[in-house]
Order: structure tokens, then C-alpha cells, then sequence
């Protein structure tokens, strides 16, 4: 094997001799990479696809509850605040009621 390398690089010199096996090294990756990787990046992208879809769908879940808890959480607030008026509305009739007997006796 060594002798044939020796008389063909005597015979057709270095460089073409390195080309030439760097030309079939390109080929042997390339038929690697067509054969055994493209088939494993292809299940890849496919399983890839779905689980952007799931996150989309989740997103979109996690967005539909924050509007929800928002609203929840607008009607307490209001719910909140229209009993502080009942409150403070009987406060002020209280104290009206009373006044006003103050002055009729």
C-alpha cells in the first residue's frame, strides 16, 4: 500500500495525490451525513414542530387565565369598594339621624 502511494505520488505528484484524497473524504462524509444524520434531523424538526405547537397552545392558555384572574380580580375589587361606600353611606345617615335628634330636643 505505501509502495503504490509512493510510485503514484512519484508518478502524479503531491498536490493532485492530496486532492485526491481529500475529494474522497468530502464524499465519505457527505454519504455519512445523507444516511446516517439527515434521517435523525429530520425525526428532529418533526418532533420539534409539535413542541412549538404545545408552547403556541400553552401561551395562549396562559394568556386566556390572565385575563380571566384579572377580571376575578376587577369584580372583587369593585365588589370591594361598593361595600366600603354602603359602609361609609350608613356612616354618614348615622351621624345625619343623630344630629338631627341632637337638635329637636
Amino acid at each position: 500500500m505505501t509502495e503504490e502511494l509512493a510510485k503514484a505520488i512519484g508518478e502524479f505528484g503531491f498536490p493532485i495525490i492530496a486532492a485526491l484524497g481529500l475529494g474522497y473524504f468530502v464524499y465519505y462524509i457527505w454519504k455519512w451525513v445523507t444516511l446516517s444524520i439527515k434521517p435523525i434531523i429530520s425525526d428532529c424538526m418533526g418532533t420539534l414542530v409539535t413542541l412549538i405547537d404545545k408552547v403556541r397552545m400553552l401561551d395562549n392558555d396562559m394568556i386566556r387565565l390572565t385575563q380571566k384572574l384579572n377580571m376575578v380580580l376587577d369584580l372583587q375589587r369593585a365588589e370591594e369598594h361598593k361595600k366600603l361606600m354602603e359602609y361609609e353611606q350608613q356612616q354618614k345617615d348615622r351621624f345625619v339621624s343623630v344630629d338631627v335628634d341632637d337638635s329637636e330636643k
